[in-house]
């Protein structure tokens, strides 16, 4: 059927996809969390992820060519700080107007390899191709201990939610200079028992109902909060514009008291609370009214 993309939208369209993915027993993870999950040794697992970023999409023409090739990374090494991983080898294909200046590209590589050497990935290879528009694809492999990894599913009722950072106003310009919690979730896994992990890429709301479908359950969130970056135009910004690249993770209640005595390590924000499926996911005003929450956030399709 000639049905349009746009009829079935963007998770519609990935869903098709992975109906038709036949993997073997190597594959741990496949289609569906911020990472394959391979098998690799007796202790440790491999992260296999990439991400794309398009000008007119996630940048623009005018965003300078450096910080365009920091996000082309950066945005994949949040999919490996979502699994608890380190990040250890990169491929790099970027597409190219034919006008492109030779300044131009080579600040890009200079966002790409600044990054690069900062989290200790080797860049070792790519592809060069002529394009429409400035495009680049980054395909990140890392590695995690068997015990340490972390997953979207695995959220259960009475976890505490929790973010890495504040949220909303990411268009102002951290989606292009935003830091990936790396060593946020690395500290986290090796100090707590994590039950569910997910960066924040589409927007929280949208990020968050991966958890809860892929678990099972429902959710409470609670807006006095929620914080809220200096940037942020109000709750509804921090709740669905996305590109924040926080970590969102859920764990029990006793785990929570002890991350929040610890507080001055890193500064993490508990939100809410897991809770039964039915209840679905809500938000809980500053009055205390709660209201079931629109599941919507950025989409290509």
């Amino acid at each position: 059927m000639n049905i349009p993309i746009t009829k079935i939208g963007e998770f519609g369209l990935i869903e098709r996809f992975r109906k038709q993915l036949k993997t073997d027993s190597s594959v741990i993870v496949g289609s569906g969390d911020d990472c394959a999950v391979l098998e690799f040794n007796r202790d440790n697992y491999l992260l296999f992820t990439c991400d794309t970023i398009i000008e007119g999409i996630d940048f623009s023409g005018k965003t300078l060519p450096y910080l365009v090739g920091r996000k082309s990374l950066a945005t994949s090494l949040s999919d490996i700080a979502a699994c608890a991983g380190k990040a250890r080898y990169a491929l790099v294909t970027i597409g190219l107007p034919k006008k492109s200046s030779l300044r131009k590209i080579e600040e890009i590589s200079r966002g790409i390899f600044d990054l690069a050497k900062k989290y200790q990935v080797n860049i070792v290879g790519g592809d060069i191709s002529r394009a429409k528009q400035l495009f680049i694809d980054t395909s990140v492999l890392g590695t995690v201990e068997k015990k340490a990894l972390v997953l979207r599913k695995g959220a259960k009722k009475g976890d505490i939610i929790f973010v890495s950072g504040k949220l909303g106003g990411s268009i102002k310009g951290k989606h292009l200079e935003f830091t990936p919690r790396i060593k946020e979730a690395r500290f986290l896994v090796k100090n707590f028992k994590l039950n569910s992990m997910i960066d924040i890429s589409d927007g929280l709301i949208q990020d968050l109902a991966h958890i809860l479908k892929q678990s099972c359950a429902g959710a409470f969130l609670y807006e006095e909060l929620i914080p809220l970056a200096r940037q942020a135009s109000g709750i509804d910004d921090a709740l669905y514009a996305g590109e924040d690249f926080e970590l969102l993770f859920t764990l029990p209640l006793d785990e929570a008291r002890k991350l929040n005595a610890m507080k001055k390590k890193f500064p993490f924000w508990p939100i809410g609370e897991i809770v039964e499926q039915k209840y679905g996911l809500r938000l809980v005003d500053k009055k205390g009214k709660d209201k079931i929450l629109k599941i919507k956030g950025f989409r290509h399709f």
